[in-house]
């Protein structure tokens, strides 16, 4: 059976139908429904979208400008590949500035940037009821990047925005290897959770949740489907996969 890239859940309504092929393609992959350096077939899409070439055209040039895919020479268009090092550095990075802005940010909270974490929170709820994963991929980041933001240091932030689409990228990967274990509501007891935790203020409870939020699940289930792998990158998932629970 041929897979779908439009899901039953409403699309934001389009200005036009380049907006409305971005904003579904853009969500399928989020989804997890392509693999990062899978190609992108213009002929199936248009079928499936009901649109013709010139708007699907506009709209993969458009998401070729956010990096989330990748025009090849001689070969269209693909999902942006990702390869194991490449996984390996988003992963690191992040975790080291999260970890710096946790520092950062205690002992006390700003009220205004805790509520940024609140209405997070709130538009990930609202996609618990009637979105999708693609969807929630978005607001996830959304949240991780407010919660960056507690510490209220610009470049930090900077920073975590400017791999936005490598991290979401990476989260699609986590989200589909979680299906069968958690749904989008149980993805945002997830996030709720941390969040509590953030608020009682205690530094080794904060980095215990860090470490066990579930972001690098996916590593052991589909970081061997990519190439591209290094000494520090196979050195770096040993040492992951040692450290989960058996």
């Amino acid at each position: 059976m041929r897979r779908r890239i439009i899901s039953t859940a409403p699309l934001t309504a389009p200005t036009s139908l380049a907006t409305y092929a971005r904003q579904a393609i853009e969500r399928a992959i989020l989804s997890g429904d392509y693999l990062p350096g899978e190609r992108l077939i213009e002929e199936r899409l248009c079928d499936e979208l009901g649109i013709s070439r010139p708007p699907l055209r506009e709209a993969l040039k458009e998401l070729a400008h956010t990096g989330i895919v990748e025009h090849v020479p001689r070969k269209g268009v693909r999902v942006m590949s990702i390869t194991q090092h490449d996984v390996f550095e988003i992963a690191t990075l992040r975790r080291e500035l999260e970890r710096m802005a946790m520092q950062l940010m205690l002992p006390q909270l700003d009220e205004a940037r805790v509520q940024r974490c609140r209405d997070a929170l709130v538009a990930m709820e609202a996609i618990a009821e009637n979105g999708t994963e693609g969807e929630m991929v978005s607001a996830g980041f959304e949240f991780h990047f407010a919660v960056v933001g507690l510490a209220g240091h610009t470049r930090i932030e900077s920073t975590y925005r400017a791999m936005a689409m490598q991290l979401q990228l990476c989260m699609a990967l986590n989200n589909k290897a979680r299906r069968q274990v958690e749904d989008l509501a149980g993805n945002v007891a997830r996030h709720t959770r941390m969040l509590d935790v953030i608020l009682r203020g205690d530094a080794e409870e904060i980095e215990a949740e860090f470490d066990s939020h579930g972001n690098l699940s996916f590593l052991v289930e589909v970081v061997d489907q990519l190439g591209g792998s290094t000494a520090e990158s196979t050195h770096w998932l040993e040492q992951l996969r040692a450290s989960l629970p058996k």
